[in-house]
This record gives structure tokens, sequence and C-alpha cells, in this order.
């Protein structure tokens, strides 16, 4: 096997595994009797933690060569946090299943910035990918009536999608300069300072069970998986990864049936198996 195709092949592993992590951590916002600002100040918190212990046990540098970089990974960190927020708050006022599929369709955001950001050509293929997920999306909107919860599920979940689109093209240009463990680090700490201040002024407690909880979205579900994420951009562009984000919602959702009992409607369905099979499509196509 080639240099090339085994790094494909880490990249490949690494961005399937945070993709299952992503799609069990949308439970949370259902399983947990916390606000989403808290939902996000936990995962921040508890994942930057558990990200600087990392770096010092395998003695891996968290210095930034220049204030440049150190100004667009607050940037970046700003922009996780708008995108945990809205994600948990998507599904919180609708649905795991809403939540997940409208987040899923960040390809659509990345198909055409990346060619922006990076000089790079449109392919044909990509934007019917883009129709069919858009299509899909128009499908689980439930009604244009914004009083609608579920329909304020989707366009949450469409900002998160947004916001994830451009973290990940922001990954993109120094994943080949910093090491996966410091990216990450420095964008779950600047989250966790921007959303602290709202999460502390909620008015719900925290149980000791939700606590427990908070600690494994954050180490688990959050530093492993957005490490992972992270890592895969050495080997993989954003728009690869970003279409086998695809399988997140067939993670999530088959999860919220099994544990919540939560099952989609069929027109939510529908939507779903169109958004989850272009991106699937796309992410073999490429491959």
């Amino acid at each position: 096997m080639h240099k090339y195709e085994r790094n494909h092949t880490l990249g490949l592993a690494q961005i399937h595994i945070a993709v299952l992590l992503a799609g069990c951590a949308g439970l949370f916002a259902k399983l947990l009797n916390v606000s989403a600002t808290q939902l996000t100040a936990g995962r921040t918190v508890f994942g930057s933690v558990a990200l600087l212990l990392f770096a010092w046990a395998t003695q891996k540098s968290l210095r930034l060569a220049t204030l440049k970089d150190t100004a667009a990974l607050a940037i970046s960190g700003m922009i996780l946090a708008l995108h945990w927020y809205t994600f948990f708050h998507s599904i919180q006022v609708s649905t795991v299943a809403i939540g997940l599929l409208a987040f899923s369709t960040f390809p659509l955001f990345t198909t055409f910035l990346e060619p922006l950001a990076f000089g790079e050509r449109i392919h044909r293929h990509d934007v019917v990918t883009a129709l069919i997920v858009t299509f899909g999306l128009v499908l689980v909107t439930p009604s244009l009536d914004f009083r609608n919860q579920l329909t304020q599920g989707v366009l949450w979940g469409v900002l998160s999608a947004f916001a994830y689109a451009v973290l990940a093209l922001l990954n993109r240009l120094y994943t080949a300069r910093y090491p996966s463990v410091s990216i990450s680090f420095y964008q779950q700490a600047v989250a966790a300072l921007c959303i602290l201040p709202f999460a502390i002024q909620a008015h719900n407690p925290i149980s000791g069970t939700d606590w427990l909880y908070l600690i494994v979205l954050g180490v688990v579900f959050t530093a492993l998986g957005q490490g992972l994420v992270v890592a895969s951009l050495k080997h993989l562009s954003a728009q690869t990864t970003s279409v086998v984000f695809g399988l997140e919602p067939v993670y999530g959702i088959a999860l919220a049936w099994l544990l919540i009992g939560e099952t989609p409607a069929l027109r939510t369905a529908l939507g779903g198996i169109l958004i989850c099979g272009a991106v699937c499509a796309a992410s073999f196509r490429r491959r």
C-alpha cells in the first residue's frame, strides 16, 4: 500500500470514529435536564481540560508561532461555541432527528466555501449533491411557520451546519502546522470562555448525575471526537470529511429510537434518506 493510500485510510478511520461519537453526542440534549448553554459549557470546559492533560502526558507543545495564528484560533473557538450551542438548541426545541439532519447539511456550505477559500474547482457532481441535500432539507422542514418548534429546530440546525463548515475550513489552514491536540485545545478553551458567562446565568440546577454525563460528554464525545476530526484533516480535504459526516444522523436517529423511543415522522425520514444518501454517495465517489 502506498503512503498516500495509508494516510487516506487513516484519515477515513479517524473521521468515521469521530462521526460515531458525534452521532451519540446529540442525545445528551434530550437525556440531560440542562440548557443548551450549560451543555456547551460542560462540553468545552471538560473537553479542554482533558486535552490539556493529554498534551502534558504526551509532551505535545501548545505553543503558537505567531499572534496571527493565536487570533485565528481564537476566532475559530468562538465559531465552535456558536456551532455547539445552536446544535444542542436545535435538538432541544425539536427532535434528535431534525437537529442531526439539519446539521448534516453542512457539506452544502463546504461545497461552495472550500473552492473560494483554497482556489479549488467546483465539480458538477458536487452541485448535484448540494441540490439533493437542499431538497431533503425542504422535506425535513414541516412548514414555513417560524412559530413551529420543528421549523425552528431546522433553522437552528442549519446555522450550526454553516458554523461547522467555516470551522472545518479554518482547521484545514493549521492542521499542517500544529498538532491536532493543540488546535482542539485552544478552540475548546476559547469556546468555554465564550459560553461560560451565559451558562452561569442559567437558573436550572445541575444534578450529580448530569455532572457525570457532562464529564463524559466533554472527555469522550468532545475531546476525543474533535481531536479525531482535526487529525483527519491532515489526510483529507474539508469537503471529504464533511460528506463522511452524512452517517452522523444514521447513528444518532437509531440511538434516539433505541434509548428514548423517539421515532421520526415519515416526511422527516424521507428527507433524511435523501440527505444521507447524497452525502454518502459523494463520500464513496471521492474515495
